[in-house]
Formats: structure tokens, sequence, C-alpha cells
């Protein structure tokens, strides 16, 4: 063996690549909340402390796009009690983090049918948003009041009435065309899809912008999930190999 060759073989394996936008079905509050006797809404507050963990950890590991399913338009459905108690949750949240988010140069940016949220958690958000506008680092996309089907139904309503007032052609409209009406515009699809708690399915979470994504499900429900296991995850992303359906 060369000196260049056992020079070369000593060299540590290259970093992993991360991915540029993970996006995280944050899945077991619930049933975490359940098998210790609690309340749900306890359940809920154990999990927000798991956000604030997974949101410092995407800015110190340099990943640019991190999307939160927070809440579903299906969550409406639930308990008014319950639905109350998240809501109270959520203002508190992003009353809380706002300094830090503001201190580490974190753009927050919720996406989904936010008309339908309390004013208070409303005002809250604006607040936040307008603080961190100008951001540079990692960007937050809280999909709250969210549906996969409801946002692209919303995109294929506003590139009609764009048709309908002159402003598009129908022979326009492509696939860039309905990426750029939907809540996501300018933002890169997610390279990593991560589900906590074991379910199988996408629960209407960004269907359009999943369509390459890579998926990882994990048994551990979200208040458990853990910087060790995130990292991990991202270690196995670095060893998978995307084609996008070319090979």
């Amino acid at each position: 063996m060369s000196s260049e060759t056992a020079s070369r073989a000593l060299e540590p394996p290259p970093a992993p690549a991360l991915p540029v936008h993970v996006a995280i079905i944050m899945d077991g509050n619930g049933r975490w909340a359940s098998r210790r006797l609690m309340s749900r809404v306890t359940g809920h507050e154990k999990g927000a402390e798991t956000v604030r963990m997974v949101v410092r950890a995407c800015r110190e590991l340099g990943i640019a796009h991190l999307t939160l399913y927070a809440f579903s338009t299906e969550n409406w459905q639930r308990p008014a009690s319950e639905v109350n108690a998240l809501m109270g949750l959520l203002r508190r949240f992003i009353d809380q983090e706002r300094a830090e988010l503001v201190r580490n140069g974190i753009r927050l940016h919720p996406i989904g049918r936010l008309e339908r949220l309390p004013d208070d958690v409303r005002e809250a958000l604006g607040r936040v948003v307008d603080e961190t506008r100008d951001n540079a680092g990692l960007r937050l996309h809280l999909a709250l009041s969210y549906g996969g089907r409801d946002e692209i139904a919303r995109a294929a309503r506003r590139i009609a009435e764009a048709v309908q007032a002159g402003r598009m052609r129908p022979e326009k409209i492509d696939e860039a065309a309905l990426a750029a009406a939907l809540d996501t515009a300018g933002v890169p699809d997610p390279d990593l899809l991560i589900r906590t708690g074991g379910e199988l399915r996408v629960s209407n979470f960004l269907l359009w912008q999943i369509a390459y994504t890579e998926i990882f499900v994990t048994p551990t429900l979200w208040p458990d999930f853990s910087r060790r296991e995130f990292e991990a995850i991202l270690a196995d992303f670095g060893r998978r190999e995307r084609r996008f359906g070319h090979l």
C-alpha cells in the first residue's frame, strides 16, 4: 500500500448529507399521557418540550427548513375542551419562544387556514412573524389548521380566479404554477418526513410536497423523541440513495 493510499484509508468517512428540509408529523402526545394516566393536555405540554429540542437541533446542525404538523383541519373535530387547551398552549408557546426565535435568527412561517384560529393566537403569530421576517437562519414552518387536500383545493381556486380575471392563461397551468399557489410557495419540498408514534400514514400532510420525500417512521411517541434519535434518523437519511424516479 502506498503512503498516499494509506493516508486516504486513515481519513474519516465523509459526513452524511443533511436534508435541507425536514418535515415532522408529531404524533403520540395523547397516547403518551394515557399510558401515564395523565390528561391529554399534559401530553401536549410535554410534546412542546420536544418541539423546542428539535428546533434547536435543526438550527445547530444547519438544517435550513423545518415544518411541524402542529394542528390539522381534522383536529377541529376533537372535544372543545381539548381544542381550547391546545390553542392556549399554542399561544403561550409562541409568546415564550419569541425571544429565542429572534435571538437565534429563526424565521417563523405559519401555513394553513390561519383565519380559523382564535384571535389571540393569530395576533401572537403575527407579532412573531413580523419580528422574525428578516431573519436568515432556520425557517420554521408551523402547519396550523392545515390539511394537504384543503391546501391543494385552495391553490386550485386561486389559479381559477387568476384565469377568470385574465391574469393567467389555462395553457400556462403546470406543476410550477400550482406549486406557486400553495402555502409553501418558494419553499423547497421536504427531503425527509419523520413520523413519530408508529402509525403508517401521512395524515393529509403536505400531500403535494412529499412526492419524492424520504420517509422515516419511528414507534417513539413524540414526547419521548430525543435528539439522539433525531440525529440517528438524519444519519440514516444520509445513507439513502435518492433516485427521484430516474433509475
